[in-house]
């Protein structure tokens, strides 16, 4: 019985059957999102839900049939504890007014792609392996803004109240001019004060109050360099670190495996060797031959 579990769980056609269920639970649960489809085919919605939770719930006992004795170890790998928790959480007889609740639980069953498939674990990894790096880089990222947003605050404060009025309110109007969306909007109403619209550039660039226009040009041009430009490289350059650490624990995970099959192999090979050594032996004692 386990080994034909162990076929089954092995199996190409196993995994994307597996893949396609998941597909078809994300599909129903957008589906169910339309009232209109609910009040057409409501019923059928639920019953091609509870279908894929069969399924997913036959898939998992497969996994952990095929290990046998064994199958403790099915939960020392967390992409499978993933799995299990997911299913198991959707599976909970939940009552109706928590049916809100278990729509945001079905959707997280569409996150079991990434355990299906090995290229997103990979990408998951390495993110996960750059978290810690990304913290420092966060930290000094916050450290800019929280300058920048002083001296917008004490620059733009009493120009541009609705921008600039706070530090949380400038912290994020800067956030919006990281993002690059709408900045120059922003820039624009420090240089051209409201009673300058409709006056042509060269007239209407003059001084803003005690603010001069390359001051508030200098403020804006050198937070979006060191905010977009440099941090940017700098979070990906983190992530490409992690990606090159995750090839380089998977490469030494290969090499060990390798090295433990070569070993396998060799000790196989020994004992062949013996169990013949020994079979000659048998055979010159059977025909009452001295050993020599």
């Amino acid at each position: 019985m386990t080994a034909a579990l162990q076929r089954i769980a092995q199996s190409r056609a196993f995994r994307r059957a597996a893949i396609a269920a998941i597909l078809a639970a994300a599909a129903v649960v957008g589906l169910e999102t339309s009232e209109a489809l609910m009040a057409r085919h409501g019923a059928l919605l639920r019953v091609a839900d509870w279908t894929i939770m069969g399924l997913f719930a036959l898939e998992i006992l497969i996994r952990i049939g095929a290990l046998g004795r064994s199958w403790p170890t099915f939960f020392r790998d967390p992409w499978n504890v993933f799995d299990f928790a997911i299913v198991a959480v959707c599976l909970l007889p939940l009552e109706s007014h928590f049916a809100a609740v278990l729509r945001l639980v079905r959707i997280l069953r569409v996150l079991r792609l990434v355990s299906a498939l090995p290229r997103l674990q990979f990408l998951v990894g390495a993110l996960l392996k750059s978290i810690s790096s990304m913290g420092s880089v966060g930290l000094l990222l916050l450290i800019l803004f929280y300058m920048y947003a002083v001296m917008g605050v004490s620059l733009f404060g009493d120009s541009d109240p609705r921008h600039f009025g706070s530090i949380p309110l400038t912290m994020l109007t800067l956030f919006r001019v990281i993002t690059l969306e709408g900045w120059t909007d922003i820039m624009d109403l420090q240089l051209y004060p409201a009673d300058t619209i409709g006056q042509p550039a060269t007239q209407a660039l003059g001084m803003v109050g005690p603010i001069h226009p390359a001051l508030v040009i200098m403020y804006f041009v050198s937070f979006i360099l060191i905010g977009t430009m440099i941090m940017l490289n700098l979070f990906i350059g983190i992530i490409l670190n992690g990606m090159t650490e995750m090839h380089a624990e998977i490469a030494a995970e290969s090499h060990k495996e390798a090295m433990a099959e070569q070993q396998r192999a060799d000790l196989d090979h020994l004992e062949r060797q013996a169990a013949s050594l020994l079979e000659q032996v048998r055979h010159l004692r059977a025909q009452g031959r001295p050993l020599s």
